[in-house]
């Protein structure tokens, strides 16, 4: 990678060495903490992972994808099972175990397998984030920020630690936004336009709250060719590229289709034509539920007459979601430290709180032609409504359905939040450059050592590194593990 790195405080350490010690730091405290919560945490600890599990296991076990209906993977109570929705992260898991199981029938080496899976997914979005953080952000400092912040925020790097299919959502959002800022600067270029598609499949098939950025691509991609253009008069006319539109849409299209279709096409023919499968998977909880977990008679905020304004001001919805947003692991019973959730609302408050302080310079998000100023705008507003899509299915759930305050309903909004969060310390950062020159306080201080701004940021973002990586650290082995010492069989 070609960005140089100078967290020196007086600018001589040696990039190469302090790129290398950062990289190492990075993957290398993900991996620690990644593999630990794998091999450590007991079986069905991590939310509904039992039920989930069922779905590999199936897969393992006959080398085929099951029916939504098969008793073998029906939820005990609810009567229903996950494979109406897209399973691809189960089939990716499924399928190894299955080749795992050509060398050993240990149950543990194969639920081990499938979480590794997860983890393996966590590692490249990990990457990919890293690459989408200096993409975003020019100070190789704040891409750092930016990284270790998404990455290292407990509940985010706990989901690619177990069976389940947010760790390829999450996965999947980080490889869309990093293709669509390659694909705006590049003019979608075959190799972006292609990632682009990778990135919208592993969406497609993984997560339905994830859908939201497939929405928005479609948005952005459309908006991307219009364009002014100077009549004779002097005056700019609206006119959009229809010929290319069709052209760069159908590198990006034909391959989302043949990488979705077959799945979308499969649950028509099984389900009598809901290919989204969520139709079916009500009917079959209706069918197949105990009494007091049919739909039509368990209690919610909906059917009690209430309305969702009620729900938020009288219940603890959204309390229970920002704290498990930030962190809180097993069946939500396990919460850190209390200064674990001081610290991360003060860090997003105050970040995005500098952002909207600064919103008259919006950052550029893309580059050329696409970097006129509405064009921003729409850019910022399809990220806007990124965060509040998730939010808002999650609310609507446990309106209507089922109370579940769970902060990993809201994740696929990470990367934008912990965008606009890093973009106002940026600004912050760019205030303290232009405001505290090396030349003002030369005098006052070592002339080998002088305090500048650029010194006050530098010690600024290190301190955050830190103390992100240690309050992770506390998570993991300060309460999580002796909670599965105190709790060695799942519940």
């Amino acid at each position: 990678m070609s960005v140089k790195i100078r967290f020196a405080l007086n600018g001589k350490f040696n990039t190469n060495k302090s790129e290398c010690l950062l990289r190492v730091l990075y993957f290398g405290v993900f991996l620690i903490i990644g593999l630990s919560m794998v091999f450590k945490q007991p079986f069905g600890n991590p939310p509904d992972e039992y039920n989930r599990y069922l779905i590999p296991q199936y897969i393992c076990r006959y080398g085929t994808l099951p029916n939504g209906f098969d008793e073998e993977i029906r939820i005990g109570g609810y009567g229903f099972s996950y494979a109406f929705q897209p399973i691809l992260p189960y089939m990716l898991q499924g399928y190894t175990m299955r080749l795992v199981s050509l060398f050993t029938d240990s149950e543990t080496a194969l639920l081990y397998t499938a979480r590794l899976v997860n983890l393996s997914m966590g590692l490249i979005m990990a990457y990919v984030v890293l690459l989408l953080g200096r993409k975003w952000f020019k100070d190789p400092r704040i891409s750092w920020f930016f990284s270790f912040l998404v990455t290292f925020l407990p509940q985010s790097i706990f989901v690619h630690t177990y069976v389940n299919t947010d760790s390829c959502c999450m996965l999947s959002i980080s490889i869309i936004l990093y293709a669509m800022s390659l694909c705006l600067e590049n003019d979608f270029s075959l190799s972006s336009s292609l990632l682009l598609s990778a990135g919208i499949i592993l969406c497609a098939l993984s997560y339905y709250n994830a859908y939201a950025y497939i929405l928005s691509l479609i948005l952005i991609f459309t908006a991307y060719f219009f364009n002014a253009r100077y009549t004779g008069e002097g005056k700019r006319k609206l006119f959009f590229d229809f010929k290319k539109f069709i052209v760069k849409g159908l590198t990006i299209a034909v391959p989302v289709l043949i990488g979705i279709s077959w799945w979308f096409i499969r649950s028509a023919v099984l389900y009598d034509g809901d290919f989204l499968g969520l139709k079916t998977r009500n009917y079959c909880g209706a069918l197949y539920a105990l009494p007091e977990y049919m739909p039509s008679v368990m209690s919610t905020y909906l059917n009690e007459g209430h309305s969702i304004w009620y729900m938020l001001t009288k219940s603890d919805f959204l309390t229970l979601t920002l704290l498990s947003f930030i962190g809180i692991y097993g069946p939500m019973t396990i919460v850190s430290t209390v200064w674990l959730y001081r610290f991360y609302k003060l860090l997003f408050f105050t970040g995005i709180l500098l952002k909207i302080i600064s919103i008259p310079t919006l950052p550029k998000l893309s580059s050329k032609k696409s970097c006129r100023h509405v064009f921003r705008i729409f850019l910022h507003l399809n990220m806007i409504f990124c965060i509040i899509m998730p939010l808002a299915l999650s609310i609507w759930y446990s309106y209507s359905t089922d109370y579940q305050p769970q902060g990993r309903y809201v994740l696929p909004a990470l990367i934008p939040i912990c965008y606009y969060c890093t973009a106002g310390f940026e600004r912050l950062s760019e205030f303290l450059k232009t405001k505290i020159p090396a030349s003002a306080v030369r005098e006052q201080v070592s002339p080998r050592y002088p305090f500048t701004g650029n010194m006050l940021i530098s010690c600024f973002f290190g301190v955050m590194l830190l103390l992100i990586v240690l309050f992770l650290f506390i998570t993991v082995y300060g309460y999580a593990f002796p909670y599965y010492n105190a709790n060695p069989i799942a519940a």
